[in-house]
């Protein structure tokens, strides 16, 4: 039995980009926008830890500084573009984006001559948890080494007390980004390269666990690369045990991962199927506003 209302793949975007607002507001003294914008997330993902923990920040230094909110200035429209990261070693050449837990940047790595995206893990409200979830994340892929069909980790480490992920740049973008429903063609070329990278991924003992359009990247060329292994575990460690916690995202999520049972390789194959019904028909097989409606759907609903 689980506790959590996971949010559907679109309502995650809303909620990512609250979460932004409620960050720049956080860094601008801003405290009612901050609540006003977390409240508005946990409105519609009331198990939002990032949300609680940017209210429960602005709760604490308003109460703190009672002025500050007289003095607030409005929120920054984009985060400051810095120079460069690690000493120099990386230089920042553009912002490529942001979501609730990473701040995205292309740079170019002087060392190596080559260009690479540079994720800096945002540390407001990360608990112990979550640090754990990045390190995770950044040692799965890690563990992967250098394969064709998924994403390069070129260094991880901490720049200032801040943790970051250097990886391989992909320059042609998610698949959700792609307009919908593709060529079967297309969407056949896409698939091969993601079995191919999970191939590779469970003969090293790793399971991915959140496999969708968000995180199946493009190269410059087309090829599919699999990102971001954040949720991705160790067979040996594959039971879901942080309580009233669901991990991954319900509209690609196999059942016996949404009950909290055993998580194989096969909840990969699962969610690749729901990915390749989405990229075929542009939609994913089952759709609610209500999470708990498409996990039932999952379990007792032909797509």
């Amino acid at each position: 039995m689980y506790h959590a209302r996971v949010p559907s793949e679109r309502v995650q975007r809303q909620i990512d980009r609250l979460l932004d607002e409620a960050e720049a507001a956080l860094g601008a003294n801003d405290w009612a926008t901050v609540r006003a914008r977390c409240e508005a997330a946990l409105a519609l993902d009331p198990g939002n830890e990032d949300a609680a923990h940017y209210i429960a920040s602005a709760n604490r230094t308003a109460q703190a500084t009672p002025e500050a909110n007289e003095k607030a200035a409005p929120a920054p429209a984009a985060p400051t573009l810095p120079a460069s990261f690690v000493a120099g070693r990386y230089a920042v050449r553009r912002f490529l984006g942001e979501g609730g837990r990473k701040r995205v940047y292309l740079a170019h790595d002087e060392r190596l001559a080559r260009d690479v995206a540079v994720a800096v893990i945002k540390t407001d409200g990360l608990d112990a948890q979550g640090l754990s979830r990045v390190r995770r994340e950044a040692q799965a892929m890690a563990k992967l080494g250098d394969h064709p069909h998924i994403v390069t980790i070129h260094d991880v480490g901490e720049d200032k007390g801040q943790p970051y992920i250097v990886s391989q740049y992909m320059s042609g973008g998610a698949v959700d980004g792609l307009e919908l429903p593709l060529p079967v063609v297309r969407t056949l070329e896409i698939a091969k390269g993601v079995c191919r990278g999970l191939v590779h991924a469970h003969a090293h003992g790793i399971v991915h666990r959140d496999l969708k359009p968000g995180n199946v990247w493009l190269s410059a060329d087309g090829t599919a690369e699999i990102g971001d292994f954040g949720l991705a575990v160790a067979f040996e460690q594959s039971r879901l045990t942080m309580q009233g916690m669901l991990v991954g995202t319900v509209a690609y999520m196999p059942p016996e991962q949404a009950l909290g049972g055993e998580v194989t390789p096969k909840a990969d194959l699962y969610s690749l199927g729901c990915m390749l019904y989405e990229m075929i028909t542009g939609r994913p097989p089952f759709v609610s506003d209500n999470p708990t409606a498409v996990i039932s759907q999952h379990i007792n609903t032909p797509p």
